[in-house]
């Protein structure tokens, strides 16, 4: 299966985490997206808990000629988490992908300040988080974003995406307290796939989403 689009997408995810919702595991709940893909999905989330909406800005450090494979990331001022089985496999050290760590830190204030214009980020301690992105391939921007969540003492940590491929050593689930997908393929290539439409969304879109939802824009 599947979906036509990330609003269809979070639609789905949507109707998960409502039965979570009124069996009453989602306790003062605070929508969480990883922008710019999971926005859509987390406004169709927040949409159908009434919860607040915000964004966590993290940015994923690319596989040198691959830059959509994800080999480590960056959030906030965390230091950079890399996948290690990746960087032993390609040869490469953390030194070495400084300058790509670099160049990522300035584009994710870049996008901080452009999404927040000055506002701080809604609160986190003692809430039950849901941590959407629109789908999760090698899961280390997902992983950087829990671990900094973490430290920020939520009550309760969910990631939850419309899709994903099998458990890796390096897999997110695991930094979470709950995990939920709508479809987890054993036969899985890539996000993009299990979407007709997956284009890129616009800094411009994630602004009007924020704004028409009420978060910290």
């Amino acid at each position: 299966m599947r979906f036509a689009d990330r609003w269809e997408a979070g639609r789905a995810l949507a109707d998960r985490l409502r039965a979570w919702l009124v069996d009453g595991q989602l306790v003062d709940p605070l929508v969480l997206a990883l922008p710019r893909g999971g926005v859509p999905v987390a406004a169709e989330v927040a949409r159908a808990l009434r919860a607040p909406l915000d964004v966590l800005v993290a940015r994923k450090i690319g596989m040198p000629g691959r830059p959509e494979v994800g080999i480590g990331a960056v959030v906030g001022a965390d230091p950079p988490l890399f996948a290690p089985r990746a960087l032993e496999a390609l040869g490469l050290t953390e030194q070495q992908l400084a300058p790509d760590v670099a160049r990522e830190r300035v584009e994710l204030r870049r996008r901080e300040d452009l999404y927040r214009r000055g506002m701080a980020p809604l609160a986190v301690r003692g809430r039950t988080v849901l941590l959407i992105d629109d789908g999760l391939a090698t899961g280390v921007t997902a992983r950087a974003a829990l671990r900094h969540l973490r430290g920020r003492q939520p009550a309760r940590l969910i990631l939850a995406v419309p899709v994903c491929g099998p458990a890796s050593p390096a897999d997110p689930r695991r930094e979470a307290d709950d995990f939920l997908a709508v479809h987890q393929p054993p036969h899985f290539r890539g996000v993009g796939e299990w979407y007709e439409n997956f284009d890129q969304v616009q800094d411009s879109e994630v602004i009007d989403i924020l704004h028409r939802l009420g978060s910290a824009v």
